[in-house]
């Protein structure tokens, strides 16, 4: 986030949104869900969240093939997330590091 400039806007998407959620959701009732949500809920509150546009099945269904024809798995909800940003012509902020390796994706990878 140091990293911005000015007029770059950082956004989620429908789909993080709910990875977010469902992670939180899952966890045990006590403290560490409790801030979990808490934390989770101002980031959200603060974060504006991008539908996914109808333009990402495109790439959704490139980045698929490409990765079956190479041998390469990646999680549904990762496909549509790097899609997503594909459509958007977005950097994806992230630490997984499946992302890496997806042809036009602009990636910075957090440790």
């Amino acid at each position: 986030m140091a990293g911005l400039d000015e007029g770059d806007r950082v956004v989620t998407c429908t789909i993080v949104r709910g990875e977010i959620l469902f992670g939180i959701g899952k966890l045990p009732e006590g403290k560490r869900r409790t801030e979990l949500e808490q934390t989770g809920e101002r980031f959200l509150d603060v974060l504006f969240c991008e539908a996914v546009p109808e333009r990402a099945a495109d790439f959704y269904a490139g980045l698929k093939l490409a990765r079956e024809r190479r041998g390469l798995s990646l999680d549904e909800n990762d496909l549509w997330v790097a899609a997503t940003a594909l459509a958007l012509q977005a950097t994806l902020v992230s630490r997984d590091t499946d992302f890496a390796g997806i042809d036009g994706l602009q990636l910075v990878a957090i440790a």
